[in-house]
């Protein structure tokens, strides 16, 4: 992937612009209690409504989930008191991706463990630049984390983005990798994004059982037109980039709807990305911003 043209730069300056103003709107928003498809719902409206489209569905991830939870159609979840709750959102505009999340507690135990996730993500940011390996960057992520006492999540990392790619090749771990031997580049663009846990958890996330995020994966023979139907949609309207099932809920009749979704991933013309759970059951604090790599360090898009 070559580095952007100055017409691209703008974009993802102006959908990070949006993913910025929508970060901190939705951070006010939030309160215990709340409906978590309210939270999912206000944030991509926001977003549509600044002029971008959501590069992905809105994460609420609470508590031990780390990420990829997002509600399903009619969810009846909420915010559960003394929370900690991530929320991970971005952008695109003509296909140019942003990526942000904050971490919002209702706990003041976990105070610190937010503190931490922000202040890797800041030192992470103060020492970007071109050329540096991605190693060396998670190295420095994992001592910031460690130095205050938490343990990062060792088997999530940031990651390159691009034009309707939100994982654009290279990742960005948060601890070091000996065997890691990309580097940095110029003119990229890249999310940086540190997920911290307790110091005595595991320190790795595993795959749960509940699947609400999906992504078009390949055209392929269906029996149902309604099937049929809602792939041209998903295909049409959201490219490469991941999506809701209630985004697509009201594509067909929707009494016909599940069985078409489920023909849908059945057939595996679309795919799933299971939740990601901290394998001790421990809670997770994340910060991300995304970056453009310029000749004296980074320019912070979100």
């Amino acid at each position: 992937m070559n580095s952007f043209d100055e017409e691209a730069i703008e974009k993802f300056k102006f959908s990070g612009k949006i993913l910025r103003e929508t970060r901190e709107e939705i951070k006010r928003f939030v309160r215990e209690d709340m409906p978590i498809i309210k939270v999912c719902e206000k944030a991509e409206r926001l977003i549509r409504e600044k002029g971008g489209k959501p590069a992905f569905p809105c994460n609420v991830s609470i508590n031990e989930i780390a990420a990829h939870y997002t509600s399903p159609p009619n969810d009846n979840r909420r915010i559960p008191e003394r929370s900690i709750v991530k929320v991970d959102i971005g952008v695109h505009l003509d296909g140019y991706v942003t990526d942000t999340a904050v971490t919002i507690s209702f706990n003041p135990e976990y105070r610190s463990l937010v503190e931490t996730a922000k202040q890797a993500l800041k030192t992470a940011i103060n020492n970007i630049h071109a050329g540096i390996s991605t190693s060396k960057l998670g190295g420095i992520i994992e001592k910031t984390i460690k130095s205050r006492g938490f343990k990062p999540i060792s088997n999530l990392t940031g990651h390159q983005v691009g034009r309707y790619l939100v994982h654009a090749g290279t990742s960005l771990p948060n601890v070091s990798q000996v065997l890691s031997f990309s580097k940095i580049k110029l003119g990229r663009v890249y999310a940086i994004e540190p997920f911290v846990t307790l110091p005595n958890a595991i320190g790795k996330v595993e795959n749960g059982e509940e699947v609400t995020i999906f992504r078009f994966l390949k055209r392929r023979a269906l029996k149902g037109s309604y099937a049929r139907q809602v792939l041209k949609y998903v295909e049409e309207n959201f490219r490469t980039l991941p999506f809701a099932e209630r985004w697509v809920q009201d594509v067909v009749p929707i009494e016909f709807h599940r069985e078409a979704f489920q023909e849908l991933l059945s057939s595996r013309s679309l795919m799933g990305y299971p939740i990601f759970i901290e394998a001790s059951r421990n809670p997770v604090a994340q910060a991300e911003h995304t970056v453009l790599i310029v000749d004296d360090g980074c320019v912070i898009l979100t």
